[in-house]
Parts: structure tokens; sequence; C-alpha cells
């Protein structure tokens, strides 16, 4: 359950990614920047749900503090540096640097998220057990 709509999640981050690049590629400057926009709010909503709910009530559920949250959180603060990075670039109409770190953020993305929904999610959902329809609400009540 928390595997399904956190994928979905990344999935549709994923998206909104591909739609910046696509409108960047095609020369829409100002179009890329709004989308960008909108991928960089959504991941860092991602990764707000997880960290200040997710993470935090399956520590609480198994005593295991460190371990895969931990790294998670550790690739989080990579990832988001890397996002601050193309922003930058973007702001400052740099678009090979914009794509050059892109490409990095998107392998180191693609590798996270294959470990949360392969390993962590899975772990997560037995924690919760009945609880995880709970812990989807609560997670939809986040504020974007």
């Amino acid at each position: 359950m928390i595997l399904e709509f956190m994928r979905d999640d990344h999935r549709a981050c994923d998206h909104f990614y591909t739609d910046a690049e696509n409108a960047l590629a095609a020369k829409k400057t100002e179009e890329a920047k709004e989308l960008f926009d909108i991928f960089y709010q959504a991941t860092n909503h991602h990764f707000d749900m997880e960290e200040r709910e997710l993470f935090i009530t399956f520590e609480k559920r198994t005593g295991m503090m460190g371990g895969p949250t931990q790294m998670m959180r550790y690739e989080h603060q990579q990832l988001r540096s890397l996002l601050e990075s193309m922003r930058l670039a973007l702001s400052e109409n740099r678009t090979d640097d914009f794509f050059g770190i892109g490409e990095s953020m998107m392998i180191m993305l693609q590798q996270h998220n294959m470990k949360e929904e392969q390993m962590l999610y899975p772990m997560i959902d037995r924690a919760l057990g009945d609880d995880a329809e709970l812990m989807i609400q609560t997670l939809k009540d986040m504020v974007k």
C-alpha cells in the first residue's frame, strides 16, 4: 500500500522533470523554468513526506534508527543540493550545466527510488500493517 502510493509519487515527479527537460530542449526557457519549479516542489514534498512522517513512524515501530532511513535522508540531502544547482543554472540560463547536472541527478534519483521501492517501502508496509491506510491519508493531507 505504501509501496504503491509512494511509487506513484515517484512516477509523477519523474514526469514533471521530463516535461521541464523537453521544454528546455525545445528552447521554451520560461516554460521550462515553470515546469522545473513544479518538479522541484513535488520532489521536495516527496522527501518531506518521507522525512516528516513515513521514516519517523517506521523508526518508532521498528526501533531501527539508523540503517535504511538514515541512508535515504543522506541521499535526500545530496539530491536537494543537485536540485539547487540545477535551479541556479536554469535561472542563469546555463542550459548545458542544467542538463549536465540533471543527468547526474536523474541517475542518483533512479537508484534512490529503486532502493526505496524494492527494499524500504516493503519494510514500511510490513511494519505498518493495518495502519498503512491511515499513513497514506496522513501523507495525502500534508500541504504541498
